[in-house]
């Protein structure tokens, strides 16, 4: 694993990325603002499906899905980006797992209450199903922890560069 974490930091790509301050910067922003929107959708989507904002039909949040999907995009490509300039330091951190682990549950949530609440009108007036709020609430505490662990990998890791492992 070492060998191939040294492999991929000495690449162009991760060079560039941690050399140019603004490819790094620029996908950093990107990550940022992605991830505003990606949250935010969901925060927003969980909070109606969890009884706030009553008067909002809660089938009208699936006009926000294709902006979820996406930003999603835009994470992932900025975070791909963001992980090749310093894979060690992502990929030997657990909590870095962690937190994609909690945005893969988040994101499986959003997908069961479009397949839902989301897709049937009956709901749009009355509260949405124990199911759909329970599934709610554990999404909003995925995406605290998402949210929060992905601020903590800048001061958990133990590792910046594979290189450093070298003896």
């Amino acid at each position: 694993m070492v060998e191939f974490l040294i492999w991929l930091e000495e690449t162009r790509p991760s060079t560039w990325m941690r050399e140019s301050g603004g490819a790094f910067f620029s996908s950093l922003v990107f990550h940022s603002i992605g991830m505003a929107f990606v949250a935010g959708i969901h925060v927003v989507t969980d909070l109606r499906v969890l009884g706030v904002a009553p008067g909002v039909p809660l089938s009208l949040m699936r006009r926000y899905v294709p902006v979820l999907w996406a930003s999603l995009a835009v994470v992932t490509a900025s975070g791909l980006l963001l992980l090749l300039a310093y894979p060690a330091k992502a990929l030997t951190n657990p909590l870095f797992y962690f937190k994609l682990a909690a945005i893969g549950g988040a994101l499986w949530i959003m997908r069961a209450l479009q397949r839902g609440v989301l897709r049937d009108s009956r709901h749009d007036a009355g509260p949405a199903p124990t199911r759909a709020r329970m599934l709610a609430l554990v999404s909003l505490v995925l995406w605290a922890a998402v949210i929060t662990s992905g601020r903590f990998l800048a001061y958990t890791a133990k590792v910046m560069m594979a290189s450093h492992l070298q003896y």
